[in-house]
């Protein structure tokens, strides 16, 4: 069956290249309100997909605030097959800075076998390849070896404030064995690599203030505080000199790095003086741990943003009075998000000097790590597409970033996942210039066929006794 479908995909491969280049061409940015019409276009081709290629109930899925997400199911297959539920995500980081674009970023242009464009990589590409996947099933077979619920959000680049709410709001709707998730790499490439877990998050920004006003710096400069001094100092004792958390209470509930996950970390081997020389950066962090493990299975606090003062062209001697800062922290299992926010915000006003005043402004929720057990059926599923189509056994690796509906559908609806993308980690999403290469569309088209068939010879029931 797979391979009927497979062969359909490769057929159509053109045109669901430029079906990927227009959905890529909606400017869909969640977090910037002036690309409110770029969101709607996304929604509305999505849509009308869905439609399309014959999948029932086709809807928007709203909360009571927020993006909604798109939805759709096919649930053919009958109650003895699992429901597999299908993520995916239509909106898309900003494109800023624009002028470190060599191309415009709503334009997608192929050049290298890449196409470059923002939400290329993450993660239109790999939702592309999962929805291309169901209805090729549907074309060649008049059905999938699975029950399918596909669900495209909208807020996952703002970090799903919304999804909570809208669960709750269509807990029924949303019901499955288990999800697969096109967000989160790993599938492509040589060596076949299995995505069984991610970081969770928190976030906190503040302002911070000096002065009730900015003053002259030649009449007050030396003799008042300045808050973009202060701001630094204050973000500079969140870690010591090689970049470890010094934060009193931050890793509270954090399990011990043992000698299993140093193990299963070092089992995708990583050339550290390549990854540097990516970044162009020098090497950077805690020396008792390696680069992987620094950035997947030990927590993080990160300044996003700094600012203050002025900005503008030119000069200004100006002693700012108000200085403000972003911050997200990466969380690993057992660390509660509330208590790692709580405990920088404790940090910070421990730390701040008389004379000085905080505000805090939080971000609502926050995200806990997860991880997809070791005896769960989409990992054995998984496993065994791996195994035959890259001749070795997978390595084991977790995101450094987070997929916030992994934890909120697991803790809401009972509901694992498997992070099945496509995308590779050196594909600049978030950044400039961020690209999706071909090769990785080609072979997603052939993998997520296989790994619906696996799926689908396992009964619903085993999915069932992992809950």
């Amino acid at each position: 069956m797979s391979e009927r479908v497979a062969q359909h995909l490769a057929g159509q491969r053109e045109a669901i290249l430029e079906r990927l280049l227009t959905l890529i061409r909606f400017p869909s940015v969640s977090t910037d309100p002036a690309f409110a019409e770029g969101m709607r276009g996304a929604r509305e081709f999505l849509l009308d997909r869905l439609r399309v290629i014959g999948m029932q109930d086709v809807q928007l899925l709203d909360a009571p605030a927020g993006q909604p997400a798109v939805y759709g199911a096919w649930t053919g297959a009958g109650p003895d097959k699992p429901t597999i539920m299908i993520y995916g995500h239509y909106d898309v980081q900003p494109a800023d800075p624009l002028e470190l674009w060599q191309s415009p970023p709503f334009e997608p242009t192929l050049r290298d076998g890449r196409i470059y464009a923002r939400g290329a990589s993450d993660v239109k590409g790999s939702t592309t390849i999962a929805i291309e996947t169901v209805a090729a099933f549907l074309a060649v077979e008049g059905g999938c070896p699975v029950n399918v619920k596909l669900f495209l959000e909208g807020e996952e680049e703002v970090g799903s404030p919304s999804l909570p709410a809208l669960i709750e709001a269509h807990r029924g709707l949303l019901a499955a064995d288990a999800m697969l998730s096109a967000d989160g790499g790993g599938a492509a490439g040589k060596v076949p690599v299995l995505n069984i877990g991610c970081r969770g998050i928190t976030a906190l920004q503040f302002s911070l203030r000096t002065a009730k006003k900015d003053a002259h710096s030649g009449k007050v400069g030396g003799a008042m505080r300045n808050a973009l001094h202060e701001m630094a100092r204050l973000v500079a004792t969140l870690h010591d000199d090689d970049g470890r958390v010094v934060v009193e209470g931050f890793q509270a509930g954090a399990g011990p790095l043992t000698n299993a996950l140093r193990v299963e970390s070092a089992s995708l081997p990583l050339d550290e003086p390549a990854w540097y020389a990516e970044f162009g950066a020098a090497p950077f962090g805690d020396p008792a741990y390696t680069v992987r493990e620094r950035t997947t299975l030990r927590p993080s606090v990160e300044v996003n943003g700094m600012w203050g003062g002025y900005t503008g062209r030119g000069g200004k001697t100006v002693t700012p009075a108000e200085a403000h800062a972003k911050l997200t922290m990466r969380l690993v299992p057992g660390q509660d998000p509330a208590a790692a926010q709580a405990a920088v915000k404790a940090h910070l006003e421990r730390h701040a000097p008389n004379g000085v005043a905080l505000e805090f402004h939080y971000s609502p929720g926050g995200t806990r790590a997860y991880t997809l057990g070791a005896d769960h059926p989409l990992r054995a599923a998984a496993s065994a597409v791996l195994r035959r189509e890259k001749g070795a056994e997978p390595a084991v690796m977790r995101l450094g970033g987070t997929v916030p509906i992994t934890t909120l559908f697991q803790e809401s609806l009972g509901m694992d996942s498997l992070m099945f993308g496509l995308a590779s980690a050196d594909e600049d999403a978030h950044a400039p210039n961020e690209f999706f290469r071909l090769s990785s569309l080609d072979e997603g088209l052939r993998l997520w066929p296989l790994l619906l068939t696996e799926i689908g010879r396992m009964p619903a029931a085993a999915f069932r006794r992992t809950s």
